[in-house]
Parts: C-alpha cells; structure tokens; sequence
C-alpha cells in the first residue's frame, strides 16, 4: 500500500519542484544521472566476476589492513573519497568484496582524502575529475556495444563514471545559488557551542556542493580573510567529513542490500569520527600544533594546520574504531538484514483437495506441471532463447543458429526463487499424504514426485550447461559455435515437441514419440561418433574446448532423459489401466530412480539405448 502512495507522491513533488524552480531541475537531473551512473558501473563490474579485476581485489582487499590501504591509495589518486565510497559500494553489490573489505575501504578512503587538503592548502592544486565525464561517456558507449564480454565491462565502467561525474557536476550547477548566500561571519560564536553550529554548516556545505573538497575551499578562504576563528574553521572540516557521506547514501539508493550496509557503515564511521573530533579537539590542536613545529610550519599558517588537522582526526577516528569492525559488521548485518525474496507459491496444494484421491492426485499433476512451467522458462533463458521463439510455429533450427543474443538473467536466483522452493513444497504435500492414500493413486503421486525430482535435476544440468554456452555461441570459432547450438537446437526441440504434445487436442502427438530425442542425443553424440577427436586433432577447436563440450554433452544429454521422463508422467496416461497396459507392452521407458544419483553429467542413463547404439554401430562398421 505504501509503495502504491509513494511513487505518485514522488512525481507530484518533482513536478512541483521543477515548476518553481530551475535549479530544482538540474539538481533533480544530477540525481537521475548519478544513480544512473551507478547501475552501468555496477553491470560493468559484474562482467568481470571471477576474471582479473575479482583477483586483484581479493589479493588487495583480503586482510583489513589491506582495505585499508587500498582504500588510501584509491583516493590519494581520485582525489575523491565519494567516488572510491560510490565504486566500493558496486564491488559490494557486485559481490566482489566482503562488507569487512568495503569497511575497510571507506577507512582508508577517509585518510586519503586528507591529501586533497595539503594540496589546496599547500599548492592550491586540485584534480578536477568532472572534467573527464564527457570523453569516458563517449568512449565508454563505444565498448558498450562491443560483443567482447571484457570490452563491454570496460565500457559500462567507463560510462558508470562519466554518469557520475556529470550528475555531480549537475548537482553542483544547481545548487550554485545556495552557495553564493553562505556567509560564514553570521555565525561565529565562541566554545563548544560555536563548534557544533559550524560542524552543521559544514555538513550543510558538503552535501550542498557535493564535494568536501569545495567546502575547503570555502573553509580556507574564510580563514585567510578572518571571518572565522581558526577553532570554527577546525569544526567546519569536521562536518565536511561527515556530509561527504551523502554522495555514498545516494549511490546505495540503486545498490542491492550489501551496498546499503556500506553506506550506512561509512555514515556511522564519519559521525563516530566527528563526534571523537569535537570531543578533544583542544587535545587534537595541541597535537596539530606539536606537529607543524616538527615538520616546520609556521604558527599562523593556519591553512596547511587545518590540513593537519584533517588527517590527525582522521587517523584517530580509524584507530579509535578499527577493533570494532567485526562488530560493526554484525550491527549493520542485523539492521540491514537480507531481503526476503518473493519465493514462488504453490498453486493447486491446500488442504481442502485433500478430501479425495482424485482431487488431491489431480492438483499435485496440476502443481507439477507449474513446477515444469517455472523450470521451461530457466532452461529456455538458460540456453539464451525465448520461450516464444520454442513455442512458436517459426523454423526453430534457423531459430538457434542465427541467434547470438545472450539473455542477461540471474539463472540461480531464478532457480532457487521459482523452482527449489516450489520444489520443497510439493515434497512436503506428498509426504504428508502419502501414507494415507490408496495404493492406486500413491503410485501415482510417487510417480509425480519422481516427475518434480527429474524436472529439478533438469534445470541444475542446464545451470552446469549454460556457462558454455553463453561463452561460445558468440565465438569466432565456427566449430565450436556450431556445437554448442547443435545441443542447443537438441534441447529446445524436446522442449517444443512437450508442448505440442501437452497441448495435443486432436491427438496429433504421443508422449511415447518423445522417446526419439533420447536416440538423437544418443546417436549424434559428437564422443561417441568420434567428431571431437577430430576436430582437437585438425586443430579446428583446442583440447580446452573439447573438454567443456564433453561434459556439456554430458550435461545436455541428462536433460534430456529427465525432462522425457518428467514429461511422460505429466503429460501421459493417467488412467491407471492404461497405464499399465503401456508397461506391459513395453513403451514405457522411463529410467529407474536411482540410475544416475551422483552421475555429474556422466552419462549413466539410458544404458540399454546405448547399448543398442554400439551393436547397431559395430554391424555397420
């Protein structure tokens, strides 16, 4: 109810704020463009999950102290601590890193962005990384529309950060005219009290101007002109620290849970390290002091003091809080728990068809043919077609060959959300009905467990098969692409001849003649026809790649008796008479329960087919 109130109250407000005021709009657009800015940095980060970017973050992220100084360096040469918070927040999301590493992280980036301060303290210098967004959006959409995997991350990376850096630049353009009305000199009031009052305004500041870096700038020149007293200038620093989390608040708005956790961790992290600031910051001034005598600085310099100051604070609040990180990482694992992700309900299973045999058998078939339902829909997308080119009447051959198009989709959420637990539920139902039902139709729902059983075996086979698949059916090497449709077009013509015969009003289809894909999968099979020895001996495809394509046979070829076996019992006789007269004359072919437990895409079912194959085979030859 309230998601339904909310997003029309959002509009209404936007359409409000750009009524009345054009600045509204361009802060409004920056907002757009930088949480835009995050999902191409987050998808370009995905696509290289397990290659070298994973790798060196694991070596340079793995101990806390690492992060740490990760983290330093990252923004020691970004000059942006909100940027490095933004991209540790899509490693996180991107599941790159651990929450402990991105903590980590945030601490160093905390301490590098002192350095910005002794460079516009010192030299006045400041790297001006807007001025980048343009040239990486219009490389960066170039490699986004590469067919190379790696090109296409780089891409999104790149326009990731073009989009952040516009949309700041935005943010900042709008809230230009705010900025021009700060005048610091109402405010100076001596004590603690004047320390608070300007720690907000630097709070206010920074997330005005989006930028501690602006703030100071601001902060300095104020100083030079005496409109501040050096103590409130020290408070202003402290609430620039803390503010500058707001670009890491409104980068986990697009973030997944973990990116919310890190956020709400960095905001915790620069509070804690505000508050130790202000509580001793006589001691700190004494310690600023001791050290500009040591390393020379004058006593009235009081800019390069102030930068002093930001990394002495700085470095206590990581001190101070660096033993807490575990414990850090429980609070914020409670406070942000994982999501409870919408699981797939069953249908047809409640307690009143329960009442009779009939009525309960014909829901568990109905609930097994939407466990099926779920299952097409994973390994059509799991083999990169869509359902409606397999069901369609089109040439499906032609279908599978000439498509190339790789479906972005998360096949092991999608498994675990709309098969394994339906999947749970339909073992719970028969289990607890089992026992109590006649013999005639507990044979049936034993059938139907065993039916739900291979149509989930089915799906984790397509999983193990879908890795190579996305891989090489957009590879230059014709060979190896022509295999891997070759099982592809092997897989979706089952799948489309199931859907024929489920709905075969006039009787044009039998659920026996499915029984032919096992014989092709059996016959074509490029090991035992002797095609993929030489293909990896005339040098058309490595001994790497007939590896994979021996084991996907494998995988592929335990799909296919699963799903003809599922099929048979969904879609077959269900008259038990019948039933048993196709036993009798010996159609029924389904493979034993236990004949493949553990088979990990060998093959082990089918035997007597293969059998069959090999005589046939050795009277040919």
């Amino acid at each position: 109810m309230l998601k339904r109130i909310l997003l029309p109250v959002i509009f209404l407000v936007l359409v409000y704020g750009f009524w009345i005021s054009p600045d509204f709009k361009e802060i409004a657009a920056g907002v757009a463009i930088f949480l835009f800015g995050m999902l191409f940095l987050e998808d370009g980060f995905r696509a290289f999950t397990g290659g070298l970017l994973e790798k060196l973050l694991a070596k340079t992220t793995d101990k806390l102290w690492k992060s740490v100084g990760f983290g330093i360096v990252a923004t020691t040469i970004m000059q942006s601590s909100s940027l490095v918070s933004v991209i540790t927040i899509s490693f996180l999301s991107a599941e790159l890193i651990a929450l402990m590493s991105g903590i980590g992280i945030i601490f160093g980036a905390n301490i590098g962005t002192t350095t910005g301060a002794w460079l516009i303290a010192g030299f006045g210098l400041k790297v001006k990384i807007s001025a980048y967004a343009m040239p990486m959006l219009v490389f960066g959409i170039i490699l986004v529309f590469q067919s190379s995997k790696p090109l296409k991350g780089i891409g999104y990376i790149l326009a990731g950060l073009g989009f952040l850096f516009l949309g700041i630049h935005y943010m900042k353009e709008g809230f230009e005219a705010f900025r021009d009305t700060i005048n610091l000199t109402e405010f100076a009031v001596p004590g603690y009290a004047g320390l608070f009052i300007f720690a907000g305004i630097g709070v206010f500041a920074t997330v005005v101007m989006q930028s501690s870096h602006a703030t100071l700038v601001l902060i300095i020149t104020a100083l030079s002109a005496q409109q501040i007293t050096y103590e409130n200038a020290l408070a202003l620093a402290i609430g620039a620290n803390i503010g500058t989390t707001i670009t890491a608040i409104l980068g986990s708005l697009s973030a997944n849970y973990q990116g919310k956790r890190l956020a709400a961790g960095h905001l915790i992290f620069n509070m804690v390290t505000g508050v130790i600031a202000i509580a001793f910051i006589y001691q700190i001034m004494w310690a600023v002091d001791y050290t500009a005598a040591v390393v020379g600085i004058a006593d009235d310099d009081y800019t390069l003091k102030l930068a002093v100051f930001h990394t002495i604070f700085n470095v206590i609040g990581v001190a101070v809080l660096m033993p807490f990180v575990s414990q850090l990482v429980r609070f914020l694992e409670r406070a942000i728990p994982v999501p409870v992700l919408d699981v797939v309900a069953p249908k047809y299973l409640n307690e009143s068809v329960t009442e009779f045999p009939e009525t309960m058998l014909n829901a568990v078939r109905n609930e097994t043919i939407h466990l099926y339902d779920n299952a097409f829909e994973i390994i059509a997308h799991g083999l990169n077609l869509h359902r409606t080119q397999i069901n369609s009447e089109k040439d499906l051959e032609a279908i599978v060959y000439d498509n190339r198009e790789i479906l972005d989709f998360d096949l092991d959420v999608a498994y675990e959300l709309k098969v394994k637990a339906l999947y749970a539920k339909i073992l719970e139902f028969i289990s607890a009905w089992h026992g109590s039902t006649p013999a005639p139709y507990s044979n049936q729902l034993f059938g139907l467990r065993q039916a739900s059983r291979l149509i989930v075996r089915s799906v984790k086979a397509i999983k193990h098969l879908r890795k190579n698949v996305t891989r090489y059916i957009d590879h230059d090497n014709e060979d190896i692409r022509r295999e891997y449709n070759t099982l592809r077009y092997q897989l979706a013509s089952l799948l489309r001849e199931i859907n024929l015969v489920r709905h075969n009003a006039e009787g044009e289809f039998n659920v026996l003649d499915l029984d032919s894909h096992r014989v092709i999968i059996e016959e074509d099979s490029i090991v035992k026809t002797g095609s993929l020895d030489k293909l990896i001996r005339e040098g058309k495809i490595t001994a790497t790649m007939g590896t994979s394509l021996m084991n996907d046979q494998g995988y592929a070829h335990d799909a296919v008796w699963h799903l003809v076996d599922a099929a048979k019992t969904m879609f077959g006789a269900t008259d038990i008479e019948e039933m048993e007269t196709q036993e009798l004359i010996g159609l029924d072919d389904s493979d034993d329960d236990d004949e493949d437990d553990g088979n990990d895409g060998n093959w082990g079912a089918g035997r007597e087919v293969l059998a069959a194959i090999d005589v046939s085979q050795n009277s040919k030859d």
